[in-house]
């Protein structure tokens, strides 16, 4: 395992720097300047001129995305432009909350996911696996904040049993946390899930097809045995990678859940930070998504090398 992942480290540290001068170079490219936003619609030429030397924003921008590099590598993120106060403090605050939506979102994927896989495979009845593929297709066809608008005026609106938004920490408050994070985790979870469900599906249904699981069959074994301890294992480290992959994808998508439910997370500070044209705050951001990214990977990789004996020969 630890060659796997030191063959896997420089290719990793390789996307991030690519990442970032990706990042770094699109942010300046967006139409407007961080400087003229701050003086104002009145300010004169000298005191933008004074702002972007401030800044540090009339330097080439060679210079400019060394000074950020440096600054990440030292771990001072520098101050924020637009919204106030430092560019970490800020990403401190908002970290927490988009981890705890994240997660829970992540659970309900596995347990969703899992659930939908196994039905889906092994169901009996005709009419269970029609709604396990009716779930799964409207899961997928229905875009989230579709899916969120539909939960708010359901659960909130007319049953009134959970809140419409906003967030109550689940260590500070489990009761109440929770209540708070059923709607936006489910939200942000089902098209994942959707897509777990169905790559299980088609793993399960071909492991049992495999001659070991006849010969299990006649000879006597319990079927619920063969799903649980053979076929279920020989189709997972597909759907490990699968997991990994969509893990980004959450973290993408809470962005978008965040402005519907009022979350306080990353998202939020995301949407300030563009609409400002706050470079520090939004490029720390993009950063931190990609290299969260490139983790998951990682460790998606490594647990799928644990699961397949092949790879782990190679």
């Amino acid at each position: 395992m630890g060659v796997r992942l030191l063959r896997r480290f420089p290719s990793a540290l390789l996307v991030l720097l690519v990442a970032s001068f990706v990042i770094f170079s699109i942010l300046r490219l967006v139409p407007g300047d961080p400087a003229t936003s701050l003086a104002g619609p009145d300010a004169g030429p000298e005191t933008v001129a004074a702002i972007r030397d401030r800044l540090g924003l009339d330097e080439p921008l060679y210079l400019q995305y060394v000074h950020w590099i440096g600054g990440l590598l030292t771990g001072d993120l520098g101050p924020s432009y637009a919204i106030g106060g430092q560019t970490a403090d800020l990403i401190g605050d908002g970290l927490g909350a988009t981890v705890e939506l994240t997660l829970g979102a992540l659970l309900f994927v596995v347990v969703l996911g899992t659930a939908f896989g196994v039905l889906g495979a092994t169901a009996r009845r005709g009419w269970v696996r029609a709604t396990v593929r009716v779930l799964t297709t409207g899961a997928l066809a229905v875009p989230p904040f579709v899916t969120g608008i539909l939960f708010v005026l359901l659960f909130a609106v007319v049953l009134k049993v959970l809140p419409s938004g906003g967030r109550v920490s689940v260590l500070t408050a489990p009761d109440l946390g929770v209540q708070y994070l059923l709607l936006p985790a489910l939200c942000l979870a089902l098209p994942s899930a959707a897509i777990l469900g169905r790559y299980l599906k088609d793993g399960i249904e071909r492991a049992l097809l495999e001659d070991y699981v006849r010969t299990a069959t006649a000879a006597g074994v319990h079927p619920r045995r063969l799903l649980w301890r053979h076929a279920l294992p020989n189709a997972l480290p597909p759907v490990v990678t699968l997991l990994g992959m969509q893990t980004g994808h959450l973290l993408g998508g809470a962005v978008l859940v965040e402005a519907i439910f009022a979350w306080p997370g990353l998202g939020q500070l995301a949407e300030q930070g563009l609409t400002r044209r706050d470079y520090p705050v939004v490029q720390d951001l993009l950063l931190l998504l990609v290299t969260v990214f490139v983790l998951v990977q990682l460790i998606t990789d490594l647990v799928h090398a644990w699961l397949d004996p092949r790879i782990r020969w190679e």
